[in-house]
């Protein structure tokens, strides 16, 4: 799956990280509820350095379009909450290719 971090790249990720991408959205759409700007920043920090760290960076003059974009670490809890879905940001399926 092609993952881009707004302001970042892209990086392609394993299906097989799927699941732990989504407990840490569950955890992100949890925070973002409960409106605790100190919880939400940490657990969109938690879901980006995952990506980073499962994830292996595209080149720049790679040309593919993303199964899935979240947003830059400074988002604000208003610009996340308005790109969630009723599955978060991260689907539960991986995408059909």
């Amino acid at each position: 799956m092609i993952v881009r971090i707004m302001g970042e790249g892209q990086l392609e990720v394993d299906d097989s990280h799927l699941d732990e991408l989504n407990r840490l959205d569950d955890a992100l759409g949890e925070s973002i509820e409960s409106g605790d700007d100190d919880l939400f920043r940490a657990a969109l920090t938690s879901l980006l350095n995952e990506v980073r760290r499962v994830g292996t960076a595209l080149a720049d003059d790679v040309l593919v379009d993303s199964d899935l974009v979240l947003p830059y670490d400074d988002a604000h809890i208003d610009e996340v909450r308005e790109l969630l879905t009723e599955e978060g940001l991260v689907p539960s399926e991986p995408p059909v290719k």
